[in-house]
């Protein structure tokens, strides 16, 4: 991991003239990565899902970051970040975390990751145990990925893709949707605009890196407090609570009108349960 110089004595310089941090790129591990700091406080950094952005956490923000320094992140080939020419996987957009947690001189922080970000949540919190505080994951990946999807079914995805079929995805989108009173046309082209503006080599090789994720039979070995939050209209949900019965120390939080983007669906009750679980911890029982 490598962060340029110049980029940690910017944010050095920042911090000893008492300035709110707002430098949007720092190179990471050789990929120039978009990052925003808003906030002060404990340290909480958000890692967003597979073809999304900064923007599938925006609605929990501004509401954490009243409690906490929130630092938002894109991994590289999506959003602002830069498109490089390999390293999509897993493991590199970890060891990325980690980058920029060392470029913020962040020894310590929280993680929270949604979809494919708590796919990164999971190998970052069993590669660098000792940096986490606490695990956040919001409709993870499944620990074990998805050892029996189609790969006919990506390629129809990238064909899709590729001829920028806006109309084929809006039609997906539509017939998908769990919450109408949220989820506009608006949103839904910003979701294909997303799709479109990642990059090829995270497209396919970022799908093939959560269809092979397999750290399930290590779920045991993350002793960090840990919160799940689920969308009970999400088809992962079943996924995400039998891997919450396999993390030693976890708290479970399912919300009864969330789909998959459950920060878009329940912002607030995303916030408090963060904020409630960082004060608080898991509940246990007495006795």
């Amino acid at each position: 991991m490598y962060v340029t110089l110049a980029a940690r004595a910017g944010w050095r310089a920042s911090i000893a003239a008492g300035k709110v941090m707002r430098m949007a790129h720092l190179t990471i591990n050789g990929a120039r990565l978009w990052y925003d700091v808003r906030g002060s406080g404990e340290p909480i950094v958000l890692h967003h899902g597979y073809t999304a952005s900064r923007v599938n956490w925006m609605p929990v923000v501004a509401k954490l970051a009243t409690r906490y320094q929130v630092i938002l992140m894109e991994c590289r080939g999506t959003g602002d970040s830069e498109h490089t020419a390999d390293g999509y996987n897993l493991e590199q957009y970890a060891r990325d975390v980690i980058g920029l947690a060392d470029a913020l001189d962040l020894n310590r922080f929280s993680f929270a990751g949604h979809s494919m970000g708590g796919g990164v949540g999971y190998v970052l919190a069993l590669t660098y145990p000792a940096r986490l505080e606490r695990l956040i994951l919001m409709a993870p990946v499944p620990a074990d990925g998805f050892p029996n999807s189609d790969p006919q079914l990506h390629e129809q995805r990238r064909a899709v893709r590729h001829a920028r079929n806006r109309d084929v995805l809006l039609a997906q989108y539509r017939a998908g949707c769990v919450r109408p009173d949220v989820e506009d046309e608006a949103w839904f082209n910003s979701r294909i605009d997303h799709i479109f503006g990642v990059s090829d080599g995270h497209f396919d090789d970022g799908a093939a890196a959560m269809a092979n994720l397999n750290v399930g039979s290590r779920l045991a070995d993350l002793t960090m407090p840990t919160l799940m939050i689920a969308g009970s209209a999400d088809s992962l949900l079943s996924a995400n609570i039998a891997d919450f019965q396999r993390l030693p120390n976890a708290a479970l939080q399912v919300f009864s009108r969330a789909g998959h983007d459950v920060a878009l669906h329940e912002p607030d009750g995303v916030a408090d349960a963060i904020d409630a679980f960082m004060h608080h911890g898991r509940a246990t029982p007495r006795g």
